[in-house]
């Protein structure tokens, strides 16, 4: 798997046409559930983010939180360099023995132990629809223009619509559930993880508290907390499991969904997850949830509508995204290629956000406790993929996580010059 981000194009263009693009065109959509973890539509606010699903009958949001990794802080320095082996190396590769250096490298230099920590899933938000499972009139669809995701199905002549977004200017993941009848909307939720974790049920809301995993040694000390608040309007709400919480007939479902964990900066995890989640999530339920969508979506086309990207379109734009991408070599599809390009720039802006990480191999959508090279900062080439399109696409704010985490790197970055190579 590559980078998420790399799915950029790498320019930016303004092209006229006699036809412009309007927003309806900036969507991703199907027609069909997400199978597989891949097919998922992803929201993103810098730091928290999820993957929907979109499944009538057993849906399903995989969370994600930017601080969640394995292990602890360490560093991988190596304390046992033998004396006198990088001027050996040097003298190696002077002399064309690639091989031998190599070899001399992983034997002295490299520490044996310790190769880097893995970025981790936070785990999911379930919920179990009963009588969903026959459906027609199917549509999931990614808005990129306003970054809300969207559900829609009939089961018995009843319309159920979905719409989820990781909010920019409330910090939470919303999750409004309407039906075109009252009384329609009933299912049970519960949060899991893959994690070392509890889930229970405080006062009405889905928690769950765990650990991350540990990794070559080093004992997972990264604490996380997940917060479901579940806010039905009409219907009955009761737990009905030590970690189940079932709505029934209910007109309207409103949930919010936030993540926190101990981690305050690369050397310190000192930090209260419970604490950071009760006062992001204090005053929700005085908020109504289309008040804090226009909030979210204004946040977010402060960045998005600054550079269009106007390529014509043709009959192909009528086909849903999966049926595109299949027949782009062998259509007329120029539109496709303004959403491409579109898209890439979405997924910057929902992975990395000023005062937060920035995106790592995968942004910040990762479904598992390990993954593709770590699903970490590989800055050989992959760390820079991620950015190379921002400044070109009036992104410069989506660089600051960046600029940021390497300041980060300057104290522990001379301890590894001195112990590598005598250096200041």
């Amino acid at each position: 798997m590559r980078p998420a981000l790399t799915f950029m194009m790498a320019f930016a263009a303004v092209a006229c046409c006699e036809t412009a693009p309007v927003d309806d065109d900036l969507k991703l959509w199907y027609d069909e559930p997400a199978e597989k973890w891949v097919e998922a539509l992803p929201v993103g606010n810098g730091r928290l983010g999820a993957m929907v699903f979109g499944i009538p009958a057993f849906d399903r949001l995989q969370l994600n939180e930017e601080t969640v990794w394995a292990g602890q802080p360490n560093t991988n320095a190596n304390p046992d360099i033998r004396d006198g082996a990088l001027d050996e190396i040097r003298q190696l590769i002077f002399d064309g023995q690639y091989r031998q250096a190599q070899d001399m490298v992983d034997r002295d230099i490299f520490f044996p132990v310790n190769h880097g920590m893995s970025y981790q899933t936070v785990g999911d938000l379930f919920m179990d629809f009963p009588g969903h499972e026959s459906y027609t009139d199917y549509r999931r669809e990614l808005d990129i223009a306003n970054a809300v995701t969207k559900v829609s199905y009939k089961v018995d002549g009843v319309e159920y619509c979905r719409e989820v977004f990781s909010s920019l200017a409330d910090d939470v993941i919303v999750l409004r559930l309407t039906a075109s009848e009252k009384d329609a909307i009933s299912f049970e939720a519960r949060l899991a993880t893959p994690q070392n974790a509890e889930s229970t049920v405080e006062g009405g809301d889905l928690v769950m508290r765990g650990v991350t995993s540990s990794q070559e040694g080093l004992e997972g000390k990264v604490c996380f907390t997940a917060r479901a608040r579940i806010c039905p309007s009409g219907g009955e709400m009761k737990q009905v499991a030590p970690s189940r919480i079932a709505v029934t007939g209910a007109d309207e479902v409103v949930i919010y969904v936030d993540v926190a964990t101990n981690f305050v900066r690369y050397d310190d995890i000192s930090a209260d997850p419970d604490e950071r989640i009760a006062e992001r999530m204090a005053d929700l339920r005085s908020r109504s949830f289309g008040k804090m969508q226009k909030a979210h979506t204004k946040a977010y086309r402060e960045y998005f509508d600054r550079v269009t990207l106007d390529l014509g379109t043709s009959a192909d734009a009528e086909k849903t995204t999966d049926e595109r991408v299949r027949d782009f070599a062998q259509g007329n599809d120029p539109q496709l290629v303004e959403l491409y390009f579109q898209f890439g720039r979405y997924l910057l802006i929902a992975s990395s956000r000023p005062c937060n990480l920035p995106a790592n191999l995968q942004g910040i959508w990762h479904n598992n406790v390990d993954g593709p090279w770590r699903v970490d900062y590989h800055n050989n080439i992959n760390l820079q993929m991620n950015y190379w399109p921002a400044c070109a696409t009036n992104l410069d704010e989506c660089v600051l996580p960046l600029v940021d985490f390497i300041r980060t790197l300057i104290k522990p970055g001379a301890v590894t010059a001195k112990s590598y190579f005598g250096a200041r």
